[in-house]
This record gives structure tokens, C-alpha cells and sequence, in this order.
């Protein structure tokens, strides 16, 4: 086992070790509604106006 310089950042070698703990994937849904609703949010204030007859 090498010594590591304290003032050098450590270098992973693993994804795992890079993330250090498990990838559940919420964060998927959380992007996923997230742009369905920012998708729906800016249609209606386009197309309200237009249905509504300004």
C-alpha cells in the first residue's frame, strides 16, 4: 500500500467508488416529470390565449 499526497485529490478507479453507494434510478422519474410538466406548463400558456381568443 502506497502513502497518497494529503494535498492530491484521490482518484477512483470504480464507478462504485465514484459514487459511492447505490444508483436507485430516482432520479430518472424526477427528470422525467420534470419535463413533462415544464412541457405542459408552457403549452398552456401558448395555446390557452389561442383557444381563449386572447
Amino acid at each position: 500500500m502506497t502513502d497518497q499526497d494529503p494535498s492530491k485529490p484521490a482518484v477512483h478507479g470504480t464507478g462504485d467508488e465514484a459514487r459511492a453507494g447505490e444508483t436507485s434510478g430516482h432520479m430518472r422519474y424526477v427528470l422525467l416529470i420534470s419535463i413533462v410538466l415544464a412541457i405542459g406548463i408552457l403549452s398552456a400558456i401558448v395555446w390557452v390565449p389561442v383557444l381563449l381568443g386572447k
